[in-house]
């Protein structure tokens, strides 16, 4: 097994030495990605050589968003025992389309989801699928509620598809993520033709902008807003919702605010939603690509991911994985998922959230003593900060970013540039903030 083992070698190197560069790659490794662009040669290469060529090339070219000091987007690391299931799961080269295919890949997606909806707080009944991220999250979620409100309207939109069906309004927020924008245009449902309602100054959508009608409609609320970390208060709009109308909460990150006893306050009425979407590739730190969706009405999510004509539960209520996701052949999404929630537990997770939400106040502090303006209420995990004006503030993200002790994103909230830190990361400690803020008020300062 000399493969496997020099595989391992790399592996271990590489976690060995993430503090021994830039989080960012420097000019010349990815000046070096170009000897990889070369025509494909007629003859086998052997593996090992294949792997030492990509360890050789690709890892110096690598972010480092597994270290600590990676705090561009909402990404988190890798944990170990996420990490190693991951590595296991492709050794097992399991399919987790089927029950038939892989008993383990579906047994575990059926205990973890269990799992989860008790983690939350969710409604026990609700179906679940393990996607590729919070957008097919969203895309799922909204396919169900597509469905849903089309049935009731005496329209199956499955068998008929779109043309001619009944309307649906779609309402969000003026801060709603691209990634549900995509989604509802996947689905039919457009991106021009939605309802945009104005938000505070942190994001969050006015209940008293909302106004519901008897037609059938998706309201999409946001738990966790990708600069802020604010959350709309979906628990007031789900009071105004009719008979018709369907809620739905994208939570990429936000959701895992309720594993938390000091932070899911911020998510209170969330259960009273109908769907929800979030990652587990963001603050459950488990390796790429993992997102998981729930929905309440588990009938709706079968008919519009079912790739069987008949848009019903089986007699016997037993769960096929690919009667609830878009795919149907996949890889066992459910297995590292598994192995962090197990790794961590219910106190692990917990302790978790807390201590990067008390890191992203850390910041806050820091910037504001040296006096700088930090933009939101950090009530989370994000911080958004202005170093005086524009040009200044463009200015210092690009030096940040260039020296590499930390790496942080530009971003633009409600017209003012900004740069945004987001703590997300299991290996992120206190020394690692530390480090950030001195690399952040050297550059501040200059």
């Amino acid at each position: 097994m000399l493969f496997i083992d020099n595989v391992a070698a790399m592996a271990k190197k590489y976690l060995a030495s993430l503090d021994d560069f830039p989080v960012f790659p420097g000019k010349s490794a990815l000046e070096s990605l170009s000897r990889l662009d070369v025509p494909l040669q007629e003859e086998p290469v052997d593996a090992a050589d294949v792997l030492f060529l990509l360890n050789e090339i690709g890892s110096p070219a690598t972010v480092r968003s597994t270290g600590g000091r990676y705090f561009g987007f909402v990404i988190g690391g890798s944990l170990p025992a996420s990490m190693g299931a991951k590595w296991l799961a492709t050794v097992w080269d399991q399919n987790g389309g089927l029950t038939v295919t892989s008993p383990i890949a579906s047994a575990l997606e059926s205990i973890t989801g269990k799992w989860l909806l008790e983690l939350f707080g969710l409604p026990k009944e609700s179906g679940f699928g393990f996607v590729t991220g919070d957008t097919m999250a969203n895309f799922t979620a909204l396919a169900a509620a597509r469905h849903a409100l089309l049935l009731k309207a005496g329209w199956d939109v499955e068998a008929k598809g779109l043309f001619n069906s009944p309307e649906i309004d779609v309402i969000v927020g003026g801060e709603v993520h691209v990634s549900v924008l995509k989604a509802l245009s996947m689905l039919g449902l457009g991106r021009e033709r939605i309802s945009r309602i104005p938000v505070d100054g942190q994001g969050r959508i006015i209940p008293a902008k909302v106004s519901v009608t008897d037609r059938p409609t998706i309201i999409c609320t946001q738990a966790g807003n990708v600069n802020t970390g604010s959350f709309d208060d979906t628990g007031e709009i789900c009071g105004m919702r009719g008979a018709n109308t369907w809620v739905h909460v994208d939570a990429a990150f936000g959701l895992w605010a309720l594993a938390s006893r000091q932070k899911r306050n911020l998510v209170e009425g969330i259960g009273l939603a109908d769907s929800w979407a979030t990652d587990a590739h963001k603050w459950l730190n488990v390796p790429y690509d993992s997102g998981i969706v729930f929905v309440r009405d588990r009938p709706a999510l079968y008919a519009a991911m079912s790739a069987s004509a008949a848009a019903y539960l089986p007699d016997d209520a037993s769960r096929e994985p690919m009667h609830n996701v878009p795919e149907i052949s996949r890889e066992a999404r459910g297995v590292p998922v598994w192995a962090a929630l197990k790794s961590l537990g219910i106190k692990g997770l917990e302790a978790m959230i807390d201590r990067n939400c008390r890191q992203a106040e850390q910041f806050a502090a820091a910037l504001t003593e040296a006096g700088f303006t930090v933009l939101n209420e950090v009530m989370l995990n994000q911080v958004l900060v202005q170093f005086g004006d524009a040009a200044h503030t463009q200015q210092v993200i690009r030096a940040i970013q260039e020296e590499g002790v930390c790496w942080c994103g530009g971003t633009v909230w409600q017209g003012k540039p900004a740069m945004r830190i987001s703590v997300s990361g299991w290996r992120t400690t206190d020394e690692d903030v530390r480090r950030s803020i001195v690399s952040i008020l050297r550059h501040a300062n200059a």
